[in-house]
């Protein structure tokens, strides 16, 4: 996929800036319907090409921020090898180089710049691990009826994006244990998960 088949899915005043990123890559990007488990990835394919998917149904603002998570993968490896760790000091070193030319006010609304320019101090595998970015991220997305954890009162049943009911339980450091309906299992909730909250 071309740079003019994903450049809709970028904030406009970051469009010119990022096709000069992509004219001379061996790589190609794919817009995916949503997963649960992650925005985007990358991967080297066994006939050698190079491919970076996204979440078509990413905000602007994340959608670029993954973007260029991703491309940082394919630059590393193309200039280390793949012997590096996935999110290691390459990856970082990378990734901060790519991303910070775009923080600027005319790319990113003022409220992300902070939470932005925090993170790149020391990225993190997914930028979810950085709850302050990942709820100033989600109110750039679009209205649901869906609510984060933290937000639910303890005791409520909740369902998850895959169906699964759970008893919000109380805090335990920074995460929720939930209980799963129909197994009684616990499970630790991150608080910035949105689920759907049930009567």
């Amino acid at each position: 996929m071309g740079f003019e088949t994903f450049k809709e899915y970028l904030p406009e005043h970051a469009r010119e800036q990022v096709s000069a990123l992509f004219t001379q890559e061996d790589l190609r990007v794919e817009v995916v319907p949503n997963r649960v488990t992650r925005h985007g990835d990358y991967r080297r394919l066994p006939e050698g090409g190079h491919v970076i998917t996204i979440n078509k149904g990413e905000n602007h603002y994340r959608f670029l921020l993954t973007l260029i998570h991703e491309l940082a993968h394919f630059r590393a490896f193309s200039n280390y090898g793949r012997g590096i760790k996935p999110h290691g000091i390459e990856w970082k070193n990378t990734f901060k180089a790519l991303m910070l030319p775009f923080l600027r006010p005319e790319i990113f609304p003022e409220s992300l710049l902070m939470p932005l320019a925090n993170y790149l101090k020391n990225p993190k595998a997914s930028s979810d691990a950085d709850f302050e970015l990942t709820l100033a991220l989600k109110s750039f997305d679009a209205a649901n009826q869906k609510k984060y954890i933290f937000e639910i009162p303890e005791g409520s049943k909740f369902e998850t994006q895959s169906g699964r009911i759970f008893v919000r339980g109380s805090k335990r450091t920074k995460r929720f244990m939930c209980t799963e309906q129909s197994t009684g299992r616990v499970y630790l909730f991150q608080p910035h998960v949105r689920v759907k909250l049930l009567d």
